[in-house]
């Protein structure tokens, strides 16, 4: 763990870095520089000696395919399990003594071949299915380099090789971008064919906005987002075309770094709460049984190895391999009984059964084990784009001028995506729209490139999110009186846009560029009037602008005051993380009064430089200005209170700038409105200069990290799980996918998410919503409690299993349960009621409580002792059983007479092994169903004819592992306060588990290998008396633990203390 974040930007493999020469950074130089260095000339390129010699030294631009362990090591490693091992030893060894038996002609051949059949079957098949998930592990990498570009235009000994393949790029190739291409490799800027470049690479640094590029040196040190002139492998060119200088190729790009990360990450897995939980229990319980069994031997050992004692010395020894043989069995049978063999496959159907109550709440479990690990969760690590935000530009405020110089008017805009029906305007004038509004509306819908279109249920913008924003809130606005009548599409989603742009139709664009920062149009009207629109940056507008549009459309000088005005409300919003575009127009643009879009006409050539631009957007009108943003999802700040109340805490990590991240925060609840947080929030790289950043992460509530590069994501990730904590990290980008492989849980976005960091992820959020996290959570806490109910029930069968064949052996009475049938008990009739009580509902205050501690025992002391006194009676129950049928004619009133069978005393039962030197002992043929059994030798008495006593001690174990499952309704709930039907399921199981008994007891073939016979109606009345007490006992338990439960909560929280000190 953590090797992913000391590993950044290392290779280990295949030469693609030479050792002895550092990264020149090509972003803090200048073009000139860059070009020196790499021994190139921008206009002709790399010749083919320079590209051969550059590939031998970095090899091909290709990320690595790392190999995955073998499938051999994979099947290997699904036994590195202390309970599988186990029950691998005992399959061995059953299977070795099925084939002794079978040698020697033994009659139950055929059933003692089952026992060790099954359990190879249930073994083959846990490896199958672990296989399955570790070969998923690497698919990550594999989408990792489906965003990769396939090909790229390059300029090689001055020629341009229009599709050259990406992989045989090298540093110091000249490579031309072109708007829609994807990046092939990491590029320096040298200089832009157009006058402005965007690239879109949110899902690499976590930026919400395409960046714009630029060819100008910036400092060493800065952060991969403010690497302005740097192009970046697996981005896309939304704007623009450009010329670029490549750097870095192959594993050595931000990209490959990434990949590196994934792939350290992916080798260190660590267990989830719940498997450490069992590995545990499993070491536990080799000790016992190996305790157990040697106890067994020691008891048993005057039966198979005897001597003479001559002179006070023993000798004669005499070794009986015959009973040697048989006791092994027993220990072998022991083991059986120890092991719940049917818990992985139970654990595994209700982890399988929370998935599809996931589902249903839009969380898609992509590994089960993620399903309990959720319910330990004790700090959120998320996103901000996306995640707590909806990823979807929209205006927030709009202000527009008064009926003089010194009043603006401010609108509040509801509305967090791209639906015009989402939210509206308000205090919107009720007399419709005034000329001041009408003009913002008609600049904001014309001078722009985006769209806006409704795909399913949900709306999607095409072009700039700045730009559909603006188109949204043109919707909003409505369309003038004046203009009603006109014919509007019912159906188009940006009818008001449609109209405003048929009133003034585009005829030329002056395009965006980064100095001037605006973006204006050329409009026609429809009295045949050319007009100038424009918008952008509200400071460089002001500064062009010499006249301001009033509310009734009158135009007056601007004088200081008026701009002053207008300064503080950009400085409002802006303080208020709001990004602000201004509006202004131009009526009077005298060389194009009689433009239309003709190349021939003469004010076409000052189009074709984009130097004039500025000048041709001065003297304007300012008429507004509105500030965007990407808004909260609304069911977000509910979410962070539940986190609160749950004892969750919740750190933003996010690519995105600080004051931006920090409004964000305060609105959705992470911090309050006049918290101090600055210590709270950092960005990366001042949080990796930390001298104790342990300490930090400590500090309790929220915390935000921005400005958060992938490195900072896994450092905090590991840090967070070496301090104990459970970590869920939330992410939808490419630079998000090493955290979420090193994180307890990652989360992938289901809508805005890279397949990328879908592959890397546990679960996929269907609606890339936080509140979605924090049901899940709920989800898996419910789940935890209920798996606790069924482990606790299946464990107490077990104990109660092994009491019983140790009571046989220390009694020496013959063998009352058989391997094969404690292996049917364990697997088939404990698998359906311990699945139902799965389905328990949940407790109303599950998320009022605090996270459990991931060291957190599975059964305390008390619940150990309860089951220790339920096993030491089920022990007593089923050995009982069988002595009763052996010693008694009745029992309880009930008659057990009439089949016929021998009476013997308890001494003789308990020395059968003497039977041949026993002088007159005789037996009668006694019946079970149609069956008849009579005995040549009386001895066989107590080895073919015990098959009625052990069927009693079977049916008795199964009934009161029915009744024992209901006990486990609640920990310390009566059931007189939790009756059974609260979970009908756990009823229909308790009738699958008897409906089954009684197949393999009615139905003559299962009988015979199952070694049992059917029972008479008098037998079942005394199974049922026998193992209804238990249902009594764990009462009466169940009554001390509520009465003591006070103390034993004040005692665990007095043991907790000094770890929270």
């Amino acid at each position: 763990m953590g090797k992913g974040g000391e590993n950044y930007g290392k290779r280990d493999g295949n030469g693609s870095r030479p050792p002895d020469k550092e990264i020149f950074p090509a972003w803090a130089k200048d073009v000139d520089q860059c070009l020196k260095n790499y021994g190139v000339e921008k206009d002709y390129g790399l010749n083919s000696d320079m590209v051969e010699k550059q590939r031998r030294i970095f090899g091909l631009n290709e990320l690595e395919k790392h190999e995955g362990p073998s499938i051999w090591s994979l099947i290997l490693e699904q036994f590195n399990d202390t309970l599988v091992r186990i029950l691998l030893a005992a399959a061995v060894i059953s299977f070795v003594l099925a084939w002794y038996d079978g040698d020697e002609g033994g009659e139950m051949g055929i059933t003692a071949f089952v026992e060790p059949l099954v359990i190879f079957l249930i073994l083959i098949v846990n490896a199958a299915v672990g296989v399955w998930q570790e070969s998923n592990a690497e698919k990550a990498l594999e989408a990792l380099k489906e965003i990769q570009s396939e090909h790229a235009m390059v300029i090689r000994e001055g020629k341009k090789i229009s599709s050259l393949p990406a992989k045989d790029l090298v540093p110091g190739d000249i490579v031309e971008l072109r708007v829609g291409d994807k990046t092939p490799a990491d590029m320096r800027v040298l200089s832009l064919i157009s006058s402005t470049v965007r690239v879109e690479q949110g899902s690499l640094t976590g930026e919400s906005e395409a960046v714009n590029k630029t060819n100008k040196a910036v400092p060493e040190d800065m952060d991969i987002q403010g690497k302005r002139c740097m192009v970046f492998a697996g981005t896309t060119v939304v704007n623009g075309n450009c010329i670029c200088l490549v750097t870095q190729t192959g594993m050595n790009t931000e990209i490959g770094k990434v990949h590196s990360q994934i792939h350290s990450a992916s080798q260190n897995e660590d267990d989830t709460p719940l498997k450490k939980k069992l590995n545990e229990f499993g070491e536990v319980l080799t000790g016992i049984i190996g305790v157990i069994c040697a106890l067994v031997w020691l008891i048993n050992v005057r039966y198979f190895l005897t001597w003479d004692y001559v002179n006070g010395w023993p000798s004669n020894f005499k070794f009986s391999f015959e009973k040697c043989t048989y006791y092994f069995e027993i220990a072998v049978a022991l083991a059986v009984a120890a092991i719940p063999e049917g818990l992985p496959a139970v654990i595994t159907t209700c982890l399988a059964l929370g998935t599809r109550k996931m589902a249903q709440k839009n969380a898609l479990v992509r590994k089960l084990p993620s399903v309990e690990t959720l319910g330990c969760t004790t700090v959120i690590c998320s996103d901000k784009t996306g995640t707590l935000t909806t990823n979807q530009m929209a205006v927030a405020k709009l202000v527009a001028m008064g009926s003089s110089t010194n009043i603006t008017r401010t609108f509040k805009v509801e509305g967090t995506t791209y639906n015009p029906f989402d939210g509206r305007i308000h205090d919107w004038p009720t007399g419709g729209m005034d000329a001041n509004l009408q003009t913002i509306a008609k600049i904001a819908a014309v001078c722009n490139d985006a769209g806006v279109a409704q795909s399913g249920n949900h709306y999607v913008a095409t072009g700039m999110p700045t730009e559909a924003a603006l188109k949204v809130m043109v919707e909003k606005m409505g369309f003038p009186e004046q203009h009603a009548n006109s014919p509007l599409g019912s159906t188009d989603v940006l009818r008001c846009c449609q109209k405003w742009s048929d009133i003034a139709r585009r005829i030329a664009t002056l395009e965006f560029d980064r100095d001037r920062k605006s973006m204006g149009v050329i409009v026609r009207s429809n009295s045949g009037r050319n007009s100038l629109l424009v918008k952008g940056a509200v400071e460089n507008l002001l500064e062009r602008s010499s006249h301001v549009q009033l509310l009734d459309g009158s135009v007056v000088k601007m004088n200081q005051s008026s701009r002053d005005l207008i300064l503080r409300s950009l400085n409002e919003m802006s303080t208020t993380a709001l990004r602000c575009l201004g509006f202004a127009y131009k009526e009077e643009i005298a060389e194009f009064d009689t433009y239309d879009g003709d190349e021939d006409h003469p004010a076409h050539k000052l189009l074709l430089n984009p130097s004039n631009y500025s000048s041709i957007e001065s003297d304007l009108i300012f008429v507004g200005l509105v500030g965007l943003r990407d808004p909260p999802r609304e069911e977000v700040h509910g979410a962070i209170e539940d986190c609160r109340a749950a004892g969750i805490r919740v750190m933003v990590i996010t690519g995105d700038n600080k004051n931006t991240a920090e409004a964000i925060c305060r609105e959705i609840g992470v911090f309050g409105p006049q918290e101090d947080i600055s210590s709270k929030s950092l960005t990366g790289r001042e949080f990796m200069d930390l001298r104790d950043q342990k300490t930090h992460l400590r500090q309790s509530g929220g915390l935000l990290f921005s400005r958060a590069e992938p490195r900072h994501k896994q450092e905090i990730v590991r840090l967070l799980r070496e301090d104990g904590e459970v970590v869920a990290m939330t992410g939808d980008g490419v630079n998000d996918a090493p955290a979420l492989k090193l994180a307890d849980i990652g989360i992938a976005m289901g809508i805005a998410g890279t397949e990328v960091a879908k592959e890397a992820s546990d679960m996929v959020l269907a609606d890339d919503n936080f509140s979605t996290i924090v049901s899940a959570v709920g989800e898996g806490r419910s789940i935890y409690d209920n798996m606790k109910a069924f482990i606790r029930y299946m464990i107490s069968s077990n104990i109660g299993e092994v009491a019983s064949i140790f009571l046989t052996a220390a009694l020496g009475i013959p063998e009352g349960l058989i391997p094969v049938q404690l292996l049917w008990v364990n697997l088939v009739t404990d698998g359906p009621p311990a699945t139902a009580l799965g389905f328990n509902p949940p407790d109303n205050d599950i998320m009022k409580k605090p996270p459990r501690r991931s060291d957190d025992s599975l059964i305390s002391a008390w619940i150990l002792f309860r089951y220790l006194v339920i096993g030491l009676y089920v022990g007593l129950a089923t050995v009982g059983v069988f002595i009763i049928w052996y010693t008694h004619d009745s029992f309880m009133g009930i008659d057990l007479s009439k089949d016929g069978h021998t009476l013997i005393t308890y001494s003789q039962l308990a020395n059968w092994g003497q039977c041949s030197s026993w002088e007159g002992f005789t037996v009668f043929p006694f019946t079970a169903g149609s069956r008849v059994f009579s005995f040549d030798n009386p001895c066989d008495y107590f080895q073919a004819g015990k098959v009625k006593a052990m069927t009693l001690s079977l049916s008795v174990l199964i009934a009161i592992e029915m009744f024992n499952s209901l006990n486990a309704l609640s920990e310390d709930g009566s059931l007189l306060t939790m009756p059974p039907w609260v979970n009908p399921w756990l009823l229909l199981a308790m009738s699958v588990s008897f409906g089954l008994h009684f197949l393999i007891m009615y139905v003559p073939f299962l009988a015979q290998v199952f070694a049992i016979v059917p029972l008479s109606l008098n037998e079942w009345l005394l199974v049922l008396g026998v193992a209804f007490p238990v249902i009594l006992i764990d009462e009466i338990l169940k009554f001390v633990g509520r009465c003591t439960r006070g103390s034993r909560r004040s005692d665990a929280s007095r043991s907790l203390k000094p770890k929270s000190d």
